[in-house]
């Protein structure tokens, strides 16, 4: 996995006019994706970057295909102004998430809309069979979301820390062979566009950041209930890895309620889930079999929900005192009626704490996609959208 950039806040780097300048064309560029419709002169306000400059960098914008014009506005007094929204066919990117039970590909546009997507229900797919599976189904994404190759921007791929190692129920030996794999030199050779790997968590926080509801809770912790369990750490709108590049990891925090030596994943965690119905004799074929329970594999349900409340009420504990985020999100691919029992749940438990704070707990805008969707928009930010990364001036 490839070595992420310092955030600005971290370094003593310095900027230069390239990339000041490379940093407000993307901004203006977010600004118009984020509010369809709107004028130079919102956006002037918006940035406080001068009239003259906005001219330009959105005359730039349309001439690079990524801004278009849709009208003028009606009503006010002098020249009508011109109403801008980006181009949602002005760029492309591919997004593929890798994880123990499934691999999910989708194709996105520049408006953040999935034009084309493609899930195979998979136990421990081994490096070949991710392979096979892209080499079987990208092409046709591709054909399906009616996507201009010259405007695909790279591949981001999401995939758990550790995907090797972290031990799960029926994980079998040939699994290890994870660790030794150069994913990006793995994909490189294959297709050309640039590749983007990401932990999952950390995709699905950043795609929740850009096109989920991080406007109106710019600080956010994310919790990724997949086959096993993840967390992310959002800060005003900006994603945190921590010193090491492992912030959130909510699943590896211990869970003494559970026994000696247990973690919060052991308990909350698909795996978890889909191990105590085949246990009591309702094996699902899929996570698509968990909305088509019957009553008896519902009570197993319950429990599991019971126990998943205990084993995350301390960890959204620590989360709400040192971090004082605006929401917790829940996201994955459990059902998203079981996500909002599960919000629901855990808002009561920790209602009855004595917190100095508590954050909304809701479901996540991009949930059972957030991961593919959230690689899908790596290429973006890389190439299109701001970030102050972006700013710093590598030392020589």
């Amino acid at each position: 996995m490839e070595t992420k950039v310092a955030r600005l806040s971290r370094s003593l780097s310095g900027t230069n006019l390239a990339r000041a300048g490379d940093y407000n064309l993307r901004t203006v560029l977010q600004a118009v994706r984020l509010a369809p419709g709107t004028t130079r002169i919102a956006i002037s306000q918006q940035t406080g970057l001068t009239a003259p400059t906005i001219a330009n960098i959105t005359g730039r914008l349309v001439d690079m295909g990524l801004v278009r014009v849709t009208g003028r506005t009606q009503g006010n007094r002098g020249q009508p102004a011109m109403q801008l929204e980006v181009e949602p066919d002005g760029a492309f990117a591919i997004g593929l998430n890798i994880d123990r039970d499934h691999l999910t590909l989708v194709t996105l546009d520049l408006a953040g809309t999935i034009r084309s997507r493609v899930t195979c229900e998979k136990s421990f797919a081994l490096p070949e069979d991710v392979l096979g599976f892209v080499r079987s189904n990208l092409e046709q994404a591709i054909l399906k979301g009616d996507i201009n190759r010259s405007r695909i921007l790279g591949i981001g791929v999401a995939i758990p820390d550790d995907l090797g190692r972290i031990p799960l129920p029926h994980r079998p030996a040939a699994y290890d062979r994870w660790n030794d794999v150069d994913l990006t030199k793995m994909l490189a050779a294959e297709w050309p566009w640039p590749i983007h790997c990401d932990n999952d968590a950390a995709a699905a926080a950043l795609g929740e950041a850009e096109y989920g509801t991080a406007y109106d809770n710019p600080s956010f912790f994310y919790i990724l209930i997949s086959a096993g369990l993840g967390g992310s750490v959002v800060i005003d709108r900006s994603y945190h890895r921590g010193a090491t590049a492992r912030s959130g990891e909510l699943g590896l925090m211990p869970d003494p309620g559970a026994g000696i030596g247990a973690i919060v994943q052991d308990t909350v965690s698909l795996s978890a889930l889909t191990d105590r119905l085949e246990a009591a004799g309702h094996p699902i074929a899929g996570v698509d079999g968990l909305a088509h329970l019957n009553v008896d594999a519902m009570g197993v349900v319950d429990d599991w929900l019971a126990d998943a409340v205990r084993s995350l009420t301390q960890p959204l504990t620590a989360v709400n005192c040192l971090l004082n985020p605006d929401a917790v999100l829940i996201g994955g691919r459990l059902p998203m009626a079981l996500i909002e029992r599960l919000a629901d749940e855990l808002t009561r438990s920790m209602s009855a704490l004595p917190l100095p704070s508590q954050a909304k707990i809701m479901p996540a805008v991009l949930a059972r996609d957030g991961p593919a969707v959230g690689a899908a928009i790596l290429p973006f930010l890389d190439a299109l959208l701001p970030s102050d990364a972006i700013l710093i001036q590598a030392g020589r």
